[in-house]
């Protein structure tokens, strides 16, 4: 990339500077590209956070600000990488600034970057050279490389999500490309298809979509076989979906959250042509009995199961009941291993009765409250005790079964 001395030379200079300040002070020197250096300043100190091997190589070239926002970080690029097995040829569709592709083609012989935007596509090249990427980077428009596309072992898509004036779209249907009018052609062309959908869309609204939009003569539960909730530090960032043109009775959803992975196994029924759903655990709801002072835990499940819905299987995962079906919190009587979330000691339970809250909260001026199923909000239950935010403790504000409205008050474990 043509970047000249002067300009090189401030990069390096100011790289850790604030660089809303350096726009404010400006450069001495005229052949200093101002906007392009701070760019450049932004971009790495965002890879340094983000991408941690590409923030450490020097000359990487980084584009606007909304492309670094957008593309995936490099604990989930990596984490995509690990549910490929390799093989002959990998075919990225919508490379943009090339992140997933690095990663996650690592184990193929043949990696094909295809990106519709000229300048996306020589910082692709320039990085990926610097990197030591061997690769074919291919400056195309997704729908035209796909007709005259070779067979792909892995075909991965990243369709944008933002229509023409800018504004965020969810929607398959809405996304660029649209992944729907695609699939009949991608089935054609790859064995695994792989796509990166937002961490707002429904999973089971995705499945219906694409199933619908299959062959009728398809076995309704032969084409999605994986679902993929992906979190970082309890921060939803994706849904994937992993495609694949074998027949599969059962469909496998993965609930990550950095190191914690909890993964269940659902069993698809046709109940119609066109549409497959997907059986919860068959035992129903367990909810946690009203002497909530006999359970001496309280479990709440990290993001990624909270969008999954899973609630069920974590009953018939672990020794916990739900305090009731809207909470979403967890009860038990002993300390729970492996839990997919955080776990609590109780230390109280009361109503929201005054003469019960008075002395449970005599010795707490500060506390971090949260509210599942209830009927005010955090800071409005906050104001109504008098407490301070922060602190060791915990207070949970929920319904339980039988409508009464309770606090737990808890301190984490470990």
């Amino acid at each position: 990339m043509l970047i000249n001395e002067k300009t090189r030379d401030f990069i390096r200079q100011h790289e850790n500077d604030d660089v809303r300040k350096l726009a404010l002070q400006g450069s001495k020197h005229q052949d200093v590209d101002l906007l392009l250096a701070l760019q450049q300043i932004a971009g790495r100190q965002t890879a340094r956070r983000k991408l941690p091997i590409w923030g450490a190589t020097d000359d990487l070239f980084y584009p606007p600000h909304l492309n670094m926002e957008q593309c995936s970080s490099e604990q989930t690029a990596r984490y995509k990488a690990s549910l490929l097995k390799g093989g002959q040829r990998y075919v990225d569709l919508t490379g943009g600034f090339g992140v997933d592709f690095y990663w996650m083609s690592q184990g193929f012989r043949e990696r094909i970057y295809v990106e519709r935007d000229e300048a996306l596509c020589a910082i692709a090249e320039h990085n990926f050279h610097l990197l030591g990427h061997d690769c074919s980077v291919r400056c195309c428009d997704t729908v035209t490389y796909l007709a005259e596309m070779e067979h792909a072992d892995v075909v991965f898509l990243d369709p944008a999500r933002r229509d023409e004036h800018g504004a965020r779209t969810f929607g398959i249907a809405d996304c660029t490309p649209n992944l729907l009018e695609l699939l009949p052609l991608l089935r054609a062309k790859a064995d695994t298809i792989v796509v990166k959908l937002s961490p707002m869309l429904d999973w089971r609204k995705a499945i219906d979509d694409i199933q619908s939009s299959s062959s009728t003569t398809c076995h309704p539960s032969s084409f999605v076989s994986e679902v993929h909730i992906v979190s970082v530090d309890n921060e939803c960032k994706e849904l994937l979906l992993i495609l694949k043109n074998e027949q599969r009775d059962n469909l496998r959803l993965v609930c990550v959250n950095n190191a914690s992975v909890f993964e269940i196994v659902r069993t698809a029924r046709t109940a119609s042509p066109n549409r497959t759903d997907y059986e919860s655990e068959p035992h129903g709801l367990k909810t946690a009995s009203r002497d909530a002072v006999a359970n001496h835990y309280l479990y709440e499940p990290n993001a990624s199961v909270m969008k999954a819905g899973c609630f069920e299987a974590l009953e018939e995962h672990f020794p916990v009941s739900q305090v009731s079906p809207n909470s979403h919190l967890f009860l038990s009587n002993e300390e729970v291993s492996g839990f997919p979330g955080r776990g609590f000691r109780i230390l109280a339970v009361t109503s929201m009765n005054k003469k019960e809250l008075k002395p449970v909260l005599a010795t707490i001026s500060q506390a971090n409250i949260a509210v599942r199923n209830f009927p005010l909000s955090a800071q409005q239950l906050r104001q109504k005790l008098k407490i301070k935010d922060g602190g060791d403790t915990f207070i949970f504000a929920t319904t339980t079964a039988e409508r009464v409205h309770q606090l737990f008050i808890c301190r984490k474990i470990g």
